[in-house]
């Protein structure tokens, strides 16, 4: 796919030959910068998809989150804990789907302290909507085959499993 702006060159192996003859081994550059441009690449993708949908990709994993859950609905610690969030992003999060009549805040039946989160029927049919729309772009990875995604998960499980992301 061809973008506005494509360069007649990868800018990226330009820089990493560029400090392979000025600093010295370049792979551990290039694969972080790679990483880093293909978040964009994908945010940009995702994101262009959901927004017709008035959602972003942070907004539509808590719709999914919410739709996975056994009992219907969540307690926001949880749903920090899992999508490893700060609890004032899932509160903005949340927030932002309430006020979108997509989720509502419940109390919860035997701790007072806390707030459990469902999906509406609303949220159910904008999720609908949106995994429709995500789907169809391939998540933004329509240039890697199915065994090529499956190794770069493999490969990033590494790197978030060394940064502690998980035992």
């Amino acid at each position: 796919m061809t973008h506005r702006g494509s360069l007649p060159f990868d800018p990226i192996q330009r820089a990493a030959d560029l400090w392979e003859a000025r600093i010295g081994p370049s792979r551990t550059m290039a694969a972080v910068t790679s990483v880093m441009r293909v978040q964009q690449i994908l945010l940009s993708e995702v994101d262009g998809a959901l927004k017709p949908l008035g959602l972003t990709f942070a907004r539509y994993e808590a719709l999914v989150l919410l739709d996975f859950a056994r009992r219907g609905s969540l307690p926001m610690r949880v749903m920090g804990e899992r999508l490893q969030l700060h609890p004032t992003s899932v509160t903005n999060i949340v927030d932002r789907l309430q006020g979108d009549g997509l989720v509502r805040r419940n109390p919860h039946p035997t701790d007072r302290r806390a707030t459990l989160v469902e999906l509406t029927a609303e949220g159910r049919a904008r999720l609908e909507k949106a995994t429709a729309a995500v789907t169809g772009i391939d998540f933004g990875l329509g240039g890697l085959d199915v065994d090529e995604k499956e190794r770069l998960t493999s490969l990033l499980r590494e790197v978030r499993r060394a940064a502690g992301d998980f035992d």
